[in-house]
């Protein structure tokens, strides 16, 4: 039986060594459901560091963020007090690390490196041989599915994802993949019964403190029953997946396809590609990509078999460039495609707009699939200082769909039902009938 070379600076606890000893057994991937405070980082970290010594290649290690990556890693702090950066020997790195990168480099040529998948650039056209993604119910799929994926397919790499459920989402999806395939995966699914970690007694403090029992059932018994804190649309998604309106969605050659577009200058560009086919609103397509230019997203359209009606940027896509004195608009009508810029819409508005839109919509349950998760994932930034969520949207990879959605719901208020169908007063009667109160 293989054995395992743990740092002199760490102990694994006896869970953290059955991962450790199935993957020294040959497992390629392995999807860790820890509660938390369970160790998840730091036996993650540790095994990455003992692959390193013992294979040399390249190994990233991914945050939602690149700032997460450092506050947690780079200058994280365990519970008995020392830097979890320190997992790293320090008579077998090479010079100095790279503080700006997060990038460490050991004496057998191996490198670490810290990633956000905010950022995903930063290993296109790499080749890592093991990769970690912590907290990946919140991290970007793609960076996984489009990037990683292959890349270690090919070279027979690794890759070891952990996290605490954030609803069914994209991690849910993976750990059904992981619990049916026990084969290729391990698995493994920890509460706090199982690790005895936490007593009882501090769970019951925390529920006389306020803490509802819905997050202490994510956080401390791993349920994916419970949405993603702060959702948009959560509800209403539940309510779309009820009344079976996620499916088969088949495009109608009668009808004209409309495309919304949420455009990412340096960023993700989103478009949807939508229906009105009697009383149904129909969502039959969406592509999202990242780093291309306004060409390719024209080709894109250019090659699918839709007969198209209006293409709606948003409302920037009417500002002058400052390197070419153009619009987006201008630019687009260069290239071939005519389009209709939204005006500005106000937030609050928008998203009131998207909610209602949500009710009568229909989505393809193949094509829609990224669209589905973005909308799901899309949440509120919580302020530490209050307490409580804040109007303003996370700005992260569920953005740019979400968005892009959200001017759908405006282009179709403003242009179905005319302009200036949504006002203050009308919000307040929107949000009643949407959320129920």
């Amino acid at each position: 039986m293989p054995t395992i070379e743990v740092n002199i600076n760490y102990k694994p606890r006896d869970y953290q060594e059955t991962f450790e000893r199935a993957m020294l057994d040959g497992k390629k991937r392995a999807l860790l459901v820890w509660h938390r405070r369970a160790g998840k980082d730091v036996a993650t970290l540790n095994f990455m560091v003992n692959e390193m010594l013992k294979t040399v290649g390249t190994y990233y290690y991914f945050f939602p963020t690149f700032r997460q990556a450092r506050a947690v890693i780079w200058d994280g702090i365990d519970e008995d007090g020392k830097r979890l950066i320190e997992a790293f020997p320090k008579n077998f790195v090479d010079g100095k690390p790279n503080e700006t990168q997060m990038k460490i480099k050991l004496i057998n040529g191996s490198i670490f490196q810290l990633i956000g998948t905010d950022n995903y650039d930063a290993v296109a056209g790499t080749n890592p041989v093991g990769c970690v993604f912590s907290e990946y119910s919140l991290q970007d799929p793609t960076v996984w599915t489009l990037i990683v994926s292959p890349i270690l397919v090919k070279n027979g790499g690794w890759a070891v994802f952990n996290g605490t459920p954030r609803g069914k989402n994209h991690q849910y999806e993976l750990d059904q993949v992981a619990r049916e395939n026990p084969e290729k995966w391990f698995y493994q699914r920890l509460t706090i019964d199982d690790t005895k970690l936490i007593p009882i007694e501090a769970i019951e403090q925390e529920r006389k403190e306020g803490k509802s029992e819905e997050i202490i059932q994510q956080e401390y018994y791993c349920s994916y029953d419970r949405g993603v804190e702060g959702s948009y649309y959560g509800r209403l998604l539940d309510q779309v997946r009820k009344d079976q309106r996620v499916g088969k969605v088949p495009y109608e050659p009668r009808s004209q396809v409309n495309t919304y577009w949420d455009i990412g200058y340096g960023d993700s560009t989103s478009i949807i590609f939508a229906q009105q086919v009697g009383t149904e609103f129909r969502i039959i397509d969406y592509y999202e990509a990242h780093g291309e230019g306004l060409s390719h997203y024209i080709k894109l359209l250019q090659n699918k078999p839709y007969v198209y009606g209006t293409h709606f940027f948003p409302h920037d896509a009417g500002s002058g460039s400052i390197q070419t004195g153009k619009t987006l608009q201008q630019v687009a009508a260069e290239l071939g495609l005519r389009t209709t810029v939204l005006k500005r819409d106000d937030l609050e508005i928008g998203i009131e707009a998207a909610r209602t839109l949500l009710n009568v919509c229909y989505f393809d349950e193949v094509r829609c699939v990224m669209l589905l998760k973005c909308l799901e994932s899309y949440h509120k930034k919580f302020n530490d200082k209050m307490h409580c969520y804040s109007d303003t949207p996370v700005h992260d990879w569920s953005s740019h769909g979400a968005d892009a959605f959200r001017y759908c719901a405006m282009a179709r208020q403003s242009y179905s039902q005319g302009s200036g169908t949504l006002t203050p007063d009308k919000i307040k009667e929107m949000r009643q009938r949407n959320l129920g109160y």
